[in-house]
């Protein structure tokens, strides 16, 4: 059974951990080698999430299937290394969609419904914090889920802050 909690400080090294093999592992039908790489500096954890209480993970038998969280402070993507992206100001519910952030599967876990479980609990949450819309940064690894999951594209943008440019895909969601 796949059970949701909030992260913690303690997590942080499995995290990461989960994250590296996440790009390394489920994005190699989507991008290249070099791209790969490059989402190394421009994807990861954002460890305010964790501080804001708003980063979950999903356990199995005390591993680790999955990750993410919700914000509602305006950083759409990017890890605590990409201070180019962080923008901490904090959003209005009534105006501002929550960001979804910082989806991971872990590859052992991958197509058990882990990425809709995790984003299932981080809507939630931003719902019952007053949002009634949720915005996201997706990979093309992770567009497919998020479109059946109804979130629509909003806009494609490419990412080259890694060396090489990744796709990525802004999408948006009516909570």
């Amino acid at each position: 059974m796949l059970i949701p909690r909030l992260a913690t400080e303690d997590d942080i090294p499995s995290l990461l951990n989960l994250m590296k093999l996440a790009i390394d592992r489920l994005q190699s039908d989507f991008l290249s080698t070099e791209q790969i790489i490059a989402s190394h500096a421009i994807m990861g954890l954002d460890t305010q999430l964790i501080a804001d209480r708003t980063y979950f993970v999903l356990e199995q038998s005390g591993v680790i299937a999955g990750c993410g969280g919700w914000s509602h402070r305006a950083t759409l993507y990017g890890g605590d290394h990409s201070t180019s992206l962080r923008e901490p100001g904090l959003l209005d519910p009534a105006t501002d969609p929550a960001r979804i952030r910082a989806m991971y599967t872990n590859p052992e876990f991958k197509r058990r419904g882990v990425g809709r479980r995790v984003l299932s609990v981080c809507e939630c949450a931003a719902r019952a914090e007053g949002f009634i819309r949720a915005e996201l940064m997706a990979t093309l690894a992770g567009a497919a889920l998020y479109k059946t999951c109804g979130y629509e594209v909003i806009d494609t943008v490419s990412d080259d802050r890694g060396g090489t440019p990744v796709p990525l895909v802004r999408m948006r969601k009516a909570l």
